[in-house]
């Protein structure tokens, strides 16, 4: 069984059933794979959601798994931070994201790789 850290765009286009997004998540999901989120999408969800879509949403983050953000992660970001803010306007949250897949050694499935330019994270393609 694989683990696969969820970017914020890939949970955002499942949940608004975008394929071919849709369909690999629950291709994916049928074959046991982990799918996993951190406390960074669950804010970025969130701060767009409408009141309708709350309890749609509550119920998607029980299907995937959650995953603590740490002091090491913290600290790897803030790397990310210092090398990569200026040259290639990363920010906090994708540098958390990315700081979270190297940290546990998780492919990161993201539909923007430009965000993501940390040489020492793998990504996920379906």
């Amino acid at each position: 069984m694989a683990e696969i850290l969820l970017d914020s765009d890939v949970i955002i286009s499942w949940l608004r059933g975008c394929e071919p997004i849709s369909s690999a998540v629950i291709r994916l999901l049928d074959n046991g794979e982990s799918l996993i989120w951190t406390p960074v999408s669950v804010a970025e969800i969130f701060a767009g959601v409408r009141r309708s879509e709350e309890e749609r949403v509550e119920r998607l983050f029980l299907i995937l798994d959650p995953l603590a953000l740490s002091g090491e992660i913290g600290r790897k970001a803030g790397h990310y931070l210092s090398t990569y803010e200026k040259s290639h306007s990363v920010e906090l949250g994708d540098a958390l994201i990315a700081a979270a897949a190297a940290v546990n050694n998780l492919p990161l499935w993201t539909l923007n790789r430009k965000h993501y330019p940390m040489k020492d994270i793998r990504f996920f393609s379906p």
